[in-house]
Formats: C-alpha cells, structure tokens, sequence
C-alpha cells in the first residue's frame, strides 16, 4: 500500500469549495482502498480533529484569505518548500497531489526526489500565466476534475497528453427519494439551493428575479468559505440574498451552512434546485448532489452542468438571464411526466462518482 500526500492551503473539512470537497473525497477513497492519505494544509488549525491533515509552520492564511494573502505569505518560498519536502521525506511519501496551482503549492514543485506528483486542474488558466504554466510543466501527470475540464484544455491548444481525469466524487450517497413522496415534491416541495458565497454565483440576481407570484418556498443555504476571489465578495452577497429575503420572508429564507454530509438529505427533500452561476462551473457538486437523490437540476447552459444533468435538468442560454430560470423551472414542476423522467434518471448521471473510483483514477495516473 502507498501513502499519498495531497495539498491545498485552504483545506478544511466542511469547507463550501468544490476543490477541498475533491481533496476530502480522495482521502475517503484512499483510505477505502486500504492507502494511507496525508493533507498538507496552512495554518492556523481550526478547533476540531483532522485525522490526516498536517498543518503547515511555514504559512499562516487570515479567514478569509485572497490570492494576494498567498502570494504574500509565499514570497520567499524557502521556508515552505523546505518544510513540505522535510514532511513529504519524513513520512515516506509515495506520490503528492497539488490540489492547485497557487493555493496547492503546484507551481513551487516542493518535492524531493523520487516522488511522483500529479496537479489537479480544477480550472483553465490564463496560457500566459507563468505559475500556471510552471506547475505543468513540473508535474509528472495533469489530473482534470471532470472530462468538460479536459476538454476545455484541449480547446484551449494545450498539450494535454500527460492528462488524465480524475473526477470529483460524492462523499455521502443515499438512497434516492421514493416516486410516491418525489411526487409530493413536485407539487409542492421546496426550492432548495446550497451554494458559496461569491458575488458570481448569481445567487442575488436569482432571488431578484423572482416572479411576483411564485407560491413555494425558496430556501438557500448560503456559506461563507476561509477564501474569497475579491475581498468582501462574501459578505456582499450575504447581504444581497437577506435583503430579498426579508422582503419576501414568507417565501425566501437565508439558512446557515450545512456539512458535506449533510448536503444530499438536504437536496432530497426538495423538488428541484437551480444553479445560477453565470461563470461555466467545472464539476459543480452541488449539481451533482441534487441529482444523486433524485432531485432535478435548473441552470445555464454552460459549463459542466448539462453534462451531468442531461434528461435529468433543464438549461437555458445565459443570455436569457434569471427570469428564464425560473420560467423554466416552473415548466419542469407543471410537467409530472417530464419531472418523473427527470427524476428517474437523475441518479444514473452521477453513479459513477464514488471516493472509491476517484482514488482509483487517481492511483492508477500516479502508476501506484
């Protein structure tokens, strides 16, 4: 058995990203398989147990953090690269996985000789950018987190012969929800959206839209990350999505986080969620949670999404704006042999996403 090494500055078990959830699901998979996963995180330690993870000395994060905090605490690397290859040497580490370019250390390459590393892309970068570029070019294998990744860099000229997907994969699958109570939903369940806290999710221009005479309830978990892509983007959008709410407290309602656990049973009580992201989303959990329960999915089409939801969603062109998500929401609830269709397959589209299979790419593009 190996013992696998995966980093990314910003983990924390829990944390509302799709990168820390793709780190959490490999570690359940790796240890499913009988391996042994590290996390190699910066500091300071949240106040909870963490088998397996390894905060840094080297690189303390303020909450939240921005790209510029990292740069800013890497600008001399020695210290960092040092560390991590003194932990990596010292646990006996087969492979290491950079969960990204910036915030997983894959540009710096700490690793010492011997050891193989992949990179995860989660993202397709600017091909100008050099960090981007040296964490390519020093990995031994380029790991997308879905095929729409790996064939965005492809569209983007890159060579992609070293790629090799590894997708995200679900941490709790349950059961989907019964057709008799999945039928109740449709007439008169829930709207039940979980998302981050970013400005480009759309979430407030979504709530916006609202039609005046829409009669269910809307209910949003909103979740505050220990990064933010513009500083405030978090807060702001807080602020946008309650300001709707409390004009519209009989149907809207602001609730607080929910863990990674938690997420599928929250979904499975709701007849349907939509996903706002007016940015293509590169996996999209979320998505992919609701339709592991049976629950149909609502977005743009753009981005990841109508891959995985196919018959089981419905899209429309972001041009259209908020409006047609609603209307085509409100479609999909009206139609119960569309939704029976919808719902059914559902679950099939997201089958294949299991911690188990994850690692098994994962092991199998580290020749492990």
């Amino acid at each position: 058995m190996s013992t696998v090494a995966l980093c990314l500055l910003s983990y924390r078990l829990d944390q509302p990203s799709g990168i820390d959830r793709s780190i959490g699901a490999l570690v359940e998979g790796l240890r499913r398989l009988g391996h042994t996963p590290l996390v190699l995180a910066a500091g300071p330690a949240p106040h909870r147990l963490e088998p397996g993870v390894i905060r840094l000395k080297s690189v303390s994060l303020p909450q939240p953090a921005t790209n510029a905090d990292v740069l800013a605490a890497l600008a001399d690397p020695r210290p960092v690269v040092e560390e991590v290859r003194g932990i990596l040497t010292d646990c006996r580490v087969d492979a290491v996985c950079w969960g990204d370019t910036l915030w997983g250390l894959g540009y710096l390459d700490p690793v010492p000789d011997g050891v193989t590393t992949a990179l995860m892309v989660h993202k397709i970068r600017p091909g100008g950018e050099d960090r981007w570029q040296r964490a390519l070019a020093a990995a031994d294998v380029i790991c997308p987190a879905s095929d729409y990744l790996a064939g965005s860099g492809a569209a983007a000229g890159l060579d992609t012969t070293r790629w090799v997907t590894v997708p995200n994969a679900l941490h709790t699958l349950l059961a989907p929800t019964p057709s008799g109570e999945r039928e109740k939903l449709r007439e008169a369940g829930p709207v039940r959206i979980v998302s981050r806290a970013d400005p480009a999710k759309g979430l407030a221009e979504l709530l916006h839209a609202l039609p005046d005479g829409w009669g269910r309830p809307v209910e949003l978990v909103l979740a505050e990350a220990g990064f933010e892509l513009q500083p405030g983007g978090q807060a702001q959008t807080l602020a946008a999505c309650r300001a709707v709410a409390a004009r519209r407290p009989d149907i809207v309602s602001v609730l607080p986080a929910l863990g990674w656990a938690e997420v599928p049973g929250f979904f499975a009580g709701a007849a349907a969620t939509i996903i706002s992201t007016r940015v293509p989303e590169t996996f999209c959990f979320t998505a992919a949670e609701a339709l592991s329960v049976g629950t149909p999915v609502v977005g743009f089409d753009l981005g990841n999404v109508p891959r995985l939801a196919r018959a089981a969603g419905r899209t429309v062109p972001l041009d259209a704006g908020p409006q047609a998500l609603w209307s085509a929401l409100g479609d999909l609830l009206a139609d119960p042999d569309g939704y029976r269709r919808a719902s059914t397959a559902a679950p099939e589209q997201v089958a294949r996403f299991t911690p188990e299979k994850s690692a098994r790419a994962l092991l199998n593009a580290l020749v492990l």
